[in-house]
């Protein structure tokens, strides 16, 4: 099952295939319970591009600093998620949510 702040690998092929040759790592901020219950997701790219926004969230994943782009939410099918690489930690998970309320309040 796919939680909210795991990271998982996205394939962006225009064709989804069993063989991705583009993907990129992607936050679920989608709640658990629409995860449960609808066959799609909604994720914030990870990356490890420096721009400072207040929609861009430092975070420390696999020992590097990356950032949970939130001005680039995007809904997927979840037949695009290729593999769970991680989840994000408590601290990030705290900031993701607060910055999210700020986006939609």
């Amino acid at each position: 099952m796919v939680n909210r702040f795991d990271v998982f690998l996205i394939n962006l092929d225009e064709v989804p295939s069993n063989d991705p040759k583009n993907t990129r790592p992607a936050v679920i901020i989608s709640p658990d319970e629409l995860n449960r219950n609808v066959n799609t997701v909604l994720v914030a790219p990870l990356s490890s591009t420096r721009a400072q926004y207040p929609t861009r969230i430092p975070i420390n994943f696999l020992n590097e600093t990356r950032y949970v782009i939130l001005d680039q939410i995007q809904t997927f099918d979840d037949t695009r998620l290729v593999k769970k690489i991680g989840e994000i930690d408590d601290q990030a998970r705290s900031t993701v949510v607060e910055r999210l309320l700020e986006l939609f309040s």
